[in-house]
């Protein structure tokens, strides 16, 4: 990862710093005044350092076992093979819909919101990482001095060193967070893509249901059209009565609403299609597919693979361990820190004694720094950073048991679903042989009117039911494979940014 070849960078270079700063201690030998000094305030430091170490560590993290074990096989009795389908989006067979997630993935203000915040963590975790190396810092100025005796101008330009060691690892730790963070965000995207994948495949099977019972309002609309016309033939020939006509006017008035319903609910699921697509809403996008038809589920894998599956597990572990490096890092802040500086000055009254060797003056400095008293600051800080990751902790494991439930739903829906659109099939195919022989009857004189009306209420009832019983079984199954992380192909902002 590109993360993971800074670190390796950073680290050559701490070590290259740390043979600058020896070298820089033996740049001029210590007088014994100063040799006593240091020795003094090494041994304060010391004695501050084992009053301050008690505090180090802090308590383990509670609820580390509020996550129950997963089950090999899933609780609904699926009998589903547990290897993995590797693209999920192939299974409905539909092109037009490979295409518009193709499309989504790529032109979605999500997907590019959820991009360009990767972007800003990799610069974070860059930032995070950037405390193990030396701080360097350059001066030049120019000073001019009047008085009465004259003036005098002086030149100066000097280069300081500055470094903190890791005695204790909290700058490794705050390191580490900021690259899980990374890894967190980056796991968000990828969550943000399949998201979105699933929302354009419910949004395209939203409108091709919403075309098919268009469809069925205007066949439903002709139906009744026919039927008028022969009922008002009937009346105008004496065998049928006034109510007969009106009846079916009612009838016809009604379904043309009806129709005018649907029309409004296909143009507006096209339009919540097109802005997934990032386009204008227009409510133009074409949809002459049909609903997919399904074999037995398979490819679903184990509960125990959504832990590494599923983006969100994937970016609330990352979040959880940060947490736990956070208290880490508030922990040691307790503890004394040791910091290293260098500084080498030159000048003169010529701009050229900048660069005159016999000028320069070089100086080595190690401080070992404890706090003693801040006012409960930082225990305060220990104990919120504990309690924060505890907090983590909980939420991953509420986030884990809600990916389960929602998979078992998803699973345990697919067969259920299944015997649902069998059932209404058949209904709708009775009700359609029931509606020709009532209309054949109706034609003899055997029966009246309102049965024909009936026999045709009940056949486009059953019909949209079925539809609906179809769209339905398709969004369940985008919801398992949403459930279970799903892999699918599309093209990745990650890979076009590379």
């Amino acid at each position: 990862m590109i993360i993971a070849k800074e670190l390796l960078f950073y680290d050559k270079y701490l070590l290259t710093f740390k043979k600058l700063i020896l070298g820089c201690i033996q740049i001029r030998p210590l007088r014994h005044q100063e040799f006593r000094m240091i020795k003094r305030t090494f041994l304060l430091s010391v004695t501050a350092f084992a009053l301050v170490s008690c505090a180090s560590t802090g308590p383990a993290l509670r609820g580390a076992d509020a996550l129950p074990s997963s089950p090999q096989v899933w609780a609904s009795g699926s009998d589903a093979d547990p290897a993995r389908i590797d693209n999920w989006v192939a299974t409905f067979d539909d092109a037009r819909l490979s295409q518009l997630i193709n499309e989504a993935v790529i032109e979605n203000p999500g997907i590019l919101s959820a991009e360009a915040r990767i972007r800003a963590a990799r610069a974070s975790a860059r930032a995070a990482n950037s405390g193990r190396l030396p701080g360097v810092s350059a001066n030049l100025g120019v000073t001019q001095r009047e008085s009465d005796a004259g003036g005098t101008t002086s030149y100066g330009a000097g280069l300081g060193v500055s470094w903190e060691a890791d005695l204790w690892g909290r700058l490794a730790a705050r390191a580490q967070a900021g690259v899980l963070e990374y890894q967190a965000t980056d796991a968000d995207y990828e969550g943000a893509r399949l998201s979105v994948a699933g929302q354009v495949a419910r949004a395209w099977f939203l409108l091709i249901e919403a075309r098919l019972q268009t469809d069925l309002a205007e066949r439903d609309v002709q139906t009744k059209e026919r039927s008028l016309s022969i009922i008002e033939r009937r009346f105008g020939a004496g065998v049928s009565r006034s109510s007969d006509v009106r009846t079916f006017r009612s009838a016809l008035a009604s379904s043309e609403a009806v129709l005018a319903s649907r029309q409004r609910a296909q143009a507006s699921a096209a339009r919540s299609l097109e802005i997934l697509l990032g386009r204008y809403p227009a409510g133009t996008i074409g949809h002459d597919s049909d609903l997919p038809e399904f074999t037995a589920l398979s490819g679903i894998g184990a509960p125990g693979e959504l832990l590494s599956r599923r983006p969100d597990l994937r970016a609330a572990e990352a979040r959880l361990q940060a947490a736990g490096l956070q208290a880490e890092i508030a922990r040691d802040a307790l503890l004394p820190s040791l910091t290293l500086r260098g500084t080498l000055d030159t000048g003169g009254a010529d701009a050229a004694d900048i660069f005159d060797l016999d000028t320069y003056i070089a100086q080595a400095i190690g401080g070992l720094t404890a706090p003693i008293f801040q006012g409960g600051a930082l225990r305060a800080e220990r104990d919120r950073s504990e309690a924060a990751a505890e907090a983590q902790l909980a939420a991953y494991a509420s986030t884990v048991l809600a990916a389960w439930r929602e998979a078992e739903d998803a699973i345990y829906a697919d067969s259920i679903l299944a015997q649902r659109v069998e059932a209404l099939r058949n209904a709708y195919e009775q009700a359609a042989e029931a509606e020709e022989l009532v209309i054949r009857q109706y034609g003899s004189g055997l029966a009246t009117v309102f049965e024909l009306l009936d026999a045709q209420s009940r056949r486009i009832a059953s019909e949209g039911q079925y539809i609906s019983a179809r769209r339905e079984r398709a969004t369940n199954r985008i919801d398992i494979y949403l459930a279970i992380g799903g892999s699918f192909e599309a093209p990745d902002l990650r890979d076009l940014e590379s």
